[in-house]
């Protein structure tokens, strides 16, 4: 049975003439085109990448109700009021802990960008203790991960916000504290949109993943209890 394929050409293009023409108006005169160029393929995508996810990070997330963000944004507490994004998103996260607070899987395509990762992006006080814990009693465990040659092959340096100052209840003399003033735990890796509309777009985000599953399940770890 032939896999994804890639995005049509339209999807980019639509997306594209959304950010051109981002109000409601042309939106709704053009809904046709993000159902069958956009929302239509994105789902394949994530419904193919969720039979891959079952060798190497089976207790994630794959169904593309819960994966898939809305286009549409929420413009409440922003001063940008348009009300679309111009991209699209997926995140995968565990069956068992929350979303954005525990680490997980992402990619998102725009027409200037294709980006993958993933890690935790918005912990909260505990899940962000209980990760700098867990580092703190066995940094090699840690950096055993984060300097893996699939690891660094595609995404290098662990990044997101940091501390300037070790974080409270943990000594400056810490052998870890480099690793414990990170707020966030991501890594990511940057690919040319371009890959989106052709077959090895699905096996390229494979690979990236399977790369990143020690790294998402570490994180995840303390935080299962």
């Amino acid at each position: 049975m032939a896999r994804f394929s890639g995005f049509p050409k339209q999807g980019l293009q639509f997306l594209r003439n959304l950010a051109k023409n981002n109000d409601r108006e042309w939106f709704q005169e053009h809904k046709g085109d993000f159902e069958q160029y956009v929302k239509a393929p994105m789902t394949e995508l994530v419904l193919e990448l969720g039979e891959d996810f079952e060798s190497f990070a089976p207790h994630y997330l794959t169904d593309p109700k819960k994966a898939i963000y809305r286009i549409y944004r929420d413009t409440r507490f922003s001063n940008d009021k348009t009300p679309y994004k111009t991209h699209v998103a997926a995140s995968f996260n565990h069956k068992s802990l929350v979303k954005h607070a525990a680490a997980g899987f992402y990619f998102h395509l725009s027409p200037k960008e294709l980006l993958v990762g993933g890690g935790v992006y918005m912990p909260g006080s505990s899940e962000l203790l209980a990760i700098r814990r867990q580092i703190s009693a066995d940094p090699k465990r840690y950096e055993k991960i984060v300097t893996a040659k699939p690891f660094q092959r595609y995404f290098g340096a662990v990044t997101g916000e940091r501390l300037s100052r070790p974080p409270k209840g943990f000594l400056a003399g810490d052998p870890a504290i480099e690793m414990l003033k990170q707020k966030q735990f991501l890594a990511s890796e940057m690919l040319d949109p371009e890959l989106a509309l052709s077959p090895k777009l699905l096996p390229e985000l494979s690979r990236r993943f399977q790369a990143l599953a020690p790294f998402i399940d570490y994180l995840n770890q303390p935080l299962l209890g």
